[in-house]
């Protein structure tokens, strides 16, 4: 096979890579994953920050060995 024919097949399949590439790019440019991204990570943030805090230092938390009592009934 001549040479030239080589370079425009090779032309040919650049080109059309280059219309697949362009097609998916604007495919999942369409479905923005920004903000399910941002609650995730927000979410892991929350997460962080409860495991970095002692139980005992939390708003509404008891202290350890004294349980919260409900009132008898009468």
């Amino acid at each position: 096979m001549h040479a030239d024919i080589h370079l425009q097949l090779h032309h040919l399949d650049a080109a059309e890579l280059h219309r697949s590439t362009e097609l998916h790019r604007a495919a999942t440019d369409s479905v923005s994953l920004a903000p399910v991204r941002a609650r995730i990570g927000w979410t892991l943030v929350a997460l962080g920050l409860r495991l970095a805090v002692p139980a005992t230092a939390r708003p509404g938390a008891t202290a350890p060995g004294s349980a919260r009592r409900l009132p008898l009934a009468a």
